[in-house]
């Protein structure tokens, strides 16, 4: 008995053929036509909308942290050179003051101050102690500078009102919170609001000033400008005159343009100034402005 034998199938090819490739290629050439044609402007869209509100950030924020300094500066302490920059004295405290002897507690009239009297404010001499009825704020330290009574803007940076706190103790509670030691101070004459401020000695007055803020960009579509913060540099007693350049910390980098702008007597009453402040940011060609007020008392 014979079998037939069938001879084997040959293997079939695998692998894509030259026709099913070009297929493969103008396909994906149009889906990525497509994609670049409806997805490109929403990708674009997004991240310019994402660098605007990522500008719009830094500009609040730095504008935030000049309106907050403004509303606790010293009465009367803001000056401006120019609409680049302004000065003020960012005060960390204050309270009020005895301003009369406790005709209650003391052990007698005319009593030096101590556990027995208490220590007041006499217009009529310079005061080295008082008693602080009430306080607000960072608490005194010594060093710090205490300012009573600034009605003019030049006062204080003159030290004609301020005074450094040499001493900081506890009085008895019949006589108020804290006893403040201070170098010699003659009060205003007359005043009797009882307020006082706290000047920190670290901080001293604040300068903020726009630095190469020209209006143009560089070649990568950046402000050229940077917002500075100076401290720490003391009191100067004459207005000055010109704008610092250079020094402290930055406050907003990229900056094009800036504006300041002080109405020390904003109002019919006069019982408080204005600051306006504009800042414009621009990196890669995006740009972010932004203009803030806030007011500063005048009232000491």
């Amino acid at each position: 008995m014979s079998r037939s034998i069938r001879p084997l199938a040959a293997p079939r090819p695998h692998g894509f053929t030259l026709v099913e490739m070009i297929v493969v290629m103008v396909v994906a050439g149009v889906l990525a036509a497509t994609l670049t044609v409806f997805l490109r402007p929403a990708i674009d869209g997004y991240i310019r909308t994402r660098d605007r509100a990522a500008l719009h950030d830094e500009a609040e924020i730095a504008l935030s942290t000049l309106v907050r300094e403004v509303r606790r500066a010293v009465p009367n302490s803001v000056r401006t050179p120019g609409n680049q920059c302004f000065e003020l004295l960012p005060a960390s405290g204050g309270g009020r003051y005895r301003s009369g002897p406790d005709t209650v507690n003391d052990s007698g009239v005319g009593c030096t101050p101590g556990a027995n009297c208490s220590a007041w404010v006499d217009t009529g001499t310079t005061t080295t102690v008082f008693d602080a009825l009430s306080t607000s704020g960072t608490p005194a330290e010594v060093g710090d500078a205490i300012v009573i009574n600034n009605q003019n803007g030049n006062d204080v940076y003159e030290g004609l009102d301020r005074s450094r706190v040499s001493a900081v103790s506890t009085p008895p509670a019949a006589y108020g919170v804290a006893r403040l030691g201070i170098d010699a101070l003659q009060v205003s004459p007359g005043y009797d609001g009882g307020r006082y401020y706290l000047v920190p000695a670290a901080q001293q007055a604040v300068f903020y000033s726009c630095v190469g803020a020209d209006g143009t960009l560089d070649a990568q579509g950046n402000g050229r400008g940077r917002l500075l913060r100076l401290s720490g540099y003391g009191y100067n007693a004459s207005v000055p005159t010109s704008c610092p350049a250079s020094g402290g910390v930055v406050v907003a980098s990229g900056v094009r343009t800036c504006n300041f702008v002080h109405d020390p007597n904003q109002g019919a009453t006069q019982q408080s100034g204005f600051v306006w402040m504009e800042l414009e940011i621009v990196r890669n060609g995006e740009s972010a402005y932004l203009g803030m007020g806030a007011h500063v008392p005048n009232a000491p």
